[in-house]
C-alpha cells in the first residue's frame, strides 16, 4: 500500500513530499522491535517509555517512514509529524487493513460494571440466531470461534485493526474500557451499536474525579456511524444524564430501565427469580439466566442489542435460557460438605453488593466473603468496599491481592488500620469453617490468573476451589 493512502485522513503539520507519496508500505509497527523492511514506524509516547527514543532502532530494522510528534531533523527516512500518534496509529491502521469495521455489525459496550457478561449474553443471542459474532474483552478475544489471549480489555488501535481484518463473523462486540477510550484505542472504528451500562466508583486512581471518568466513557458515542443506536441503561445516574448530551448532537437513542421514560421499560421485577415484565404490547418475561438484580439489566442490555441488530424477539427469549454463563462472573462450585463457593471478578463496591446481596437472594443460610485489595491502586474505593463487606457478609476475611509495587509491610500497615476501624466478630478467624447451607463468596480476581506463588499447587481462584473440592488437601474451605 501506498504511503498517501495509509497517511489518508491524519493531521500532518506539513504534507507529504510528493517524492515519497508512492512509498511501498508493507507494515506499521509501533514498538521498534515489531519492524520490518518497508514499514511505517509510530512513534507513541506512554507512560514508561517513548516510542521516539526508539526511533533509530526502527530504522535500523528496515522502517521506510516514520510519523511522530516531536519535530525531529536530519532523519534519513521521511517523518511525518501530527498532534497525537495515537489516534495517527487507530487511522493508519485502519487504512492499512481496509477498514474492516465498516464492513460488520459493531457493538461496543462501556461502564464500570457487566461490560464482560453482557458482551457474552450478546454474543450468545446473536450466534443462537444465526449471526456469527467476535467477541474482544477482558477475557479473552474470540475471533472465528477461536480464542485469542487478552492483554488489555481494550486492544491497542493496531491489534484491534488486526483483530478485525482477520474475523470472518458478521458483527462484532467489543467491550471498551475507559483507558482504552482515553488513549485512543478506539480510533478508527464507527460503531452500529454503542451500549452504557452504569457508572460506578472506580479508576479514579487514573481519571482522578467521577466526572472525569464519565468523560472518558462518553467518547464511546462520538463514534457511532450515521444512523447508529445508543443503548443505555438511564437508571444508573450517570446513564440518566447522558441523553440530555447525546439528543443535542441528533444521537439516536434506546434507553432501558424501570424510569417511566424508558424506551424498554421494565414494569415490575422479581428478584428472587432474576426476571423482569417488560412494558409493551404483550407484556414481555425477561427471564435472566444469571441469578441477581444486575444481571437482568445485563440481560436486557444484551436484549435491546440483538433486537438492533435484527433478531427476533422470540428467538432472543428462547437463547436466553441456555446460556452457559461467563467465566469467572458468579460461577458456582458445590462442596462435598453442603457449601456453594462463588469465585467472581466484582472489585467495586457496587460489584460486591450485588454480588453479596445475590448470594442472599438465592438462599444462602450464612456468607462469608474473601477477598483482597490490590497494592497502589484505586485506593479512594477501599472504605466503601470495607462497608458494604461488613454490613452484608456473616463474615469477611480481608487478604492481599496483587501487591504490584507496594511492599508487604505497607498494605499490612494500611491492613492495621482498616481493621482499628473496621475490627468485629464478623472479621475474626474462625476455626470452624463452612457449613452446608453457607455460601463463601471470593470476589477481585473472577477468570485471572495469580501472579504470585502460594503454598497449593494452583493459580486461580477456580483452580483452588476445585483443588480443594477434590480433597488434595488438609485445608479446609
Amino acid at each position: 500500500m501506498k504511503l498517501s493512502h495509509i497517511t489518508a485522513g491524519l493531521q500532518l503539520h506539513h504534507t507529504i513530499d510528493h517524492n515519497f507519496h508512492d512509498l511501498d508500505i508493507k507494515g506499521i509497527a509501533d514498538s521498534s522491535k515489531a519492524v520490518k523492511k518497508d514499514f511505517v514506524f509510530i512513534a507513541i509516547r506512554g507512560y514508561n517509555d517513548d516510542g521516539h527514543r526508539h526511533i533509530g532502532h526502527a530504522i535500523e530494522n528496515g522502517a521506510t517512514a516514520v510519523i511522530g510528534e516531536l519535530q525531529m531533523d536530519g532523519l534519513p527516512v521521511p517523518y511525518l509529524r501530527t498532534e497525537n500518534t495515537r489516534k495517527a496509529l487507530g487511522i493508519a491502521a485502519k487504512n492499512f487493513y481496509g477498514d474492516p469495521a465498516s464492513r460488520k455489525t459493531m457493538i461496543g459496550i462501556t461502564g464500570t460494571n457487566g461490560k464482560t457478561t453482557t458482551s457474552y449474553l450478546i454474543r450468545h443471542l446473536l450466534e443462537k440466531n444465526g449471526i456469527s459474532c467476535s467477541v474482544m474483552g477482558t477475557i479473552r478475544n474470540i475471533v472465528n470461534g477461536h480464542s485469542i489471549e487478552s492483554p488489555n480489555t481494550t486492544p491497542s488501535s493496531l491489534i484491534l485493526q488486526q483483530l478485525l481484518a482477520s474475523s470472518d463473523d458478521e458483527a462484532v462486540v467489543m467491550e471498551v474500557s475507559s483507558h482504552g477510550l482515553s488513549q485512543h484505542r478506539i480510533e478508527g472504528v464507527e460503531f452500529d451499536i454503542c451500549l452504557f451500562t452504569n457508572l460506578q466508583h472506580e479508576h479514579l486512581d487514573y481519571h482522578g474525579s467521577m466526572d472525569s471518568y464519565f468523560d472518558a466513557k462518553k467518547i464511546l458515542f462520538n463514534q457511532l456511524k450515521p444512523g447508529g443506536t445508543a443503548i443505555i441503561n438511564i437508571d444508573d445516574e450517570w446513564g440518566e444524564k447522558l441523553p440530555l448530551e447525546l439528543r443535542e448532537k441528533g444521537r439516536h437513542i434506546c434507553s432501558i430501565g424501570q424510569h417511566p421514560s424508558s424506551h424498554i421499560r421494565i414494569r415490575s421485577m422479581d428478584k428472587e427469580n432474576s426476571s423482569a415484565v417488560l412494558d409493551d404490547e404483550e407484556e414481555t418475561i425477561l427471564q435472566s439466566p444469571i441469578a441477581g438484580t444486575h444481571n437482568i439489566y445485563n440481560s436486557l442490555m444484551a436484549y435491546a442489542s440483538a433486537l438492533g441488530a435484527g433478531v427476533k424477539k422470540e428467538g432472543m427469549l428462547a437463547a436466553l435460557q441456555v446460556f452457559p454463563g461467563v467465566e469467572g462472573r458468579f460461577e458456582r462450585s458445590e462442596m462435598p460438605n453442603g457449601s456453594v463457593v462463588i469465585v467472581d471478578y466484582a472489585h467495586t463496591p457496587d460489584a460486591i453488593y450485588h454480588c453479596l446481596t445475590t448470594a442472599k437472594e438465592a438462599g444462602a443460610r450464612r456468607v462469608t466473603h474473601i477477598y483482597g485489595f490490590r497494592g497502589d491502586r484505586d485506593t479512594s474505593k477501599r472504605m466503601d468496599i470495607l462497608d458494604v463487606s461488613s454490613r452484608l457478609s456473616d463474615h469477611y476475611t480481608l487478604t492481599t491481592d496483587d501487591l504490584n509495587s507496594s511492599s508487604s509491610q505497607e498494605m499490612e500497615s494500611i491492613y492495621q488500620d482498616f481493621n482499628t476501624r473496621f475490627g468485629n466478630d464478623k472479621g475474626q478467624i474462625e476455626m470452624d469453617r463452612s457449613q452446608e447451607g453457607d455460601w463463601i463468596i471470593i470476589t477481585g480476581k473472577g477468570h485471572e490468573k495469580y501472579s504470585h506463588q502460594f503454598s497449593l499447587p494452583t493459580r486461580s481462584d477456580k483452580e483452588t476451589i476445585q483443588y480443594l473440592a477434590d480433597g488434595h488437601s488438609s485445608h479446609k474451605i
